[in-house]
This record gives structure tokens, sequence and C-alpha cells, in this order.
């Protein structure tokens, strides 16, 4: 059942898809989730491959319940929104995508994505994949709260950069009753553009390192999601700093924890 928490959560994350672009990073673990929103974020998207970064796994080996897990403790850290990477929805029948978002609702998620590409190594072929939407948009609906699903068009991470089957897939998830559209992926202003000028609903953007926040925005991006490039960029680091220590014992590299003393301090959860 909602809660009140959940139900402001939930207004706030729908009204930021209604004003101004924002960008929505992807924390990987509770602590992250407490810095990026320290740092004065608005919104918080999980993320498959960081997540299964900290099980010791690669992505797309998280189970459902391990995910929802995960999904309820970054939702209890901070009073930000939060939607769930549900990867593929945990089954290719439209019933098990329709039963991941009712459980990530269920964690404390206000949002969440499903993806049309099959972890069997196939993109589902476009009839399957508006099943698969249209039934995670029906569960989406029954919740008592607004749930804004994205749908996803994996076409340009899965070797298949095809832009017109891409924008074909999205204006039919559209159609399907998705609330956020999202193509991981696109690589230049042209093409975010064309995606955002083929659809009417909110377009989120997977960052890439050539482009610019004001760019994606001015060309018609809603939302800017990092993926798991930020646990990446954490890892790289702290990897960095134990080769130095190994290959030299050059302890320069350390860190430090005072920067974050006062995100990460203790704090009763909120109440309904």
């Amino acid at each position: 059942m909602a809660t009140d928490r959940q139900r402001r959560k939930a207004d706030v994350f729908a009204a930021l898809h209604e004003g101004e672009p924002f960008v929505i990073p992807n924390p990987w673990d509770a602590g992250s989730a407490r810095v990026l929103a320290g740092l004065g974020f608005q919104a918080l998207a999980t993320t498959s491959s960081g997540f299964a970064f900290t099980l010791g796994r690669v992505d797309g080996t998280a189970t459902l319940e391990e995910v929802a897990a995960h999904v309820e403790l970054v939702d209890r850290v901070t009073e930000l929104p939060v939607s769930a990477d549900l990867e593929n929805g945990y089954g290719a029948d439209p019933e098990a995508a329709a039963h991941a978002v009712t459980r990530a609702a269920e964690a404390g998620a206000v949002g969440g994505s499903i993806e049309d590409w099959d972890p069997g190594g196939q993109i589902y072929d476009l009839a399957r994949a508006v099943e698969r939407i249209a039934a995670s948009v029906e569960a989406a609906r029954r919740l008592p709260f607004r749930f804004m699903l994205t749908a996803r068009a994996e076409n340009h991470i899965r070797d298949n950069p095809d832009l017109d089957d891409t924008i074909a897939r999205l204006q039919a998830f559209e159609a399907a009753g998705a609330d956020v559209l999202y193509a991981p992926g696109l690589a230049t202003v042209e093409e975010i553009r064309a995606v955002c000028r083929a659809v009417s609903r909110p377009v989120n953007v997977l960052a890439v390192p050539g482009l610019t926040f004001s760019e994606v925005a001015a060309a018609g991006g809603q939302r800017v999601s990092v993926g798991g490039s930020l646990a990446w960029s954490a890892v790289g680091a702290a990897t960095a700093a134990a080769l130095a220590i190994r290959t030299g014992g050059d302890f320069s590299g350390l860190g430090t924890s005072a920067l974050f003393r006062d995100w990460l301090a203790p704090s009763r959860d909120a109440e309904d």
C-alpha cells in the first residue's frame, strides 16, 4: 500500500517531467544515493550494472527480489523520488514485466524502466515488445499514485544502431501508454533531436562524454541519466589508488570521509 511519503515523491517526480530538463543520476548503493542527494539533485534512478557490481556480478544477473531490496534501501535513505532500472522485467512474458513494475512500487519506487532486450541475446520483435510495455503500463495505472513508466528501445547499445527502427519502436511504446521514452546510446545532437521530434512524451537521454547537458536539452531531451558511469568512475578511482599502493607503496591517492560526513550522518527515516 502506498504511503503519503511515496505519494509525495510520485507527485514530485511527475512534475519534474513537465518542467525544465533535469539530470537524474544513478546511485549504485545507499551511500552514493546520500551523496547525490547532498549535492542537490532532484531525483535518482538505480543502475542495474552498478548494483550488480555491488554484488560482485556482471550486469543482468541480479534477481527481481535483490533489485527490490536495493530499491527499498535507496528510497529509504533520501527524500528524493527513485526510479528503478527493471531491465527486461525479469522475464520475457508481459506478465513478468508487469509484476516487476508492481514489485518496484511495493519497494518504494515511483518510476521504472522496461527494456525491449531479451538477455538471451536478441531484441524482442515489435509486437512482443509493445505487448510487454502495455502490460507494464496497465500495472502502473493500477497503483494508487502516478508511476512514471519508461520504455527503453535498446537498439543503439545492442549493435543495431538503426535510428528509424528505434524511432518506430518508441512511437509504438508511446501509443501503448509509456510516460517516458528512452533509447540509450544516442550519440549525437542530431539523433537526439530526431527522436524528440518524432514523439510527444518526455525523452530520457543517456549522457555521453561528448555532449553537454545544455546540448541535450536544446535537442529536446527532458531527462538525462548516466547509467553505471558514476559507479565506474568511483571504481576507477579506487582501482588507481589501490594499484599505486600495490606497485609502489604510494598512499597519496587515498581519500578521506570528512567531505561526506554531513551527508552520511545517521538520520531518522521519514515517517508517513
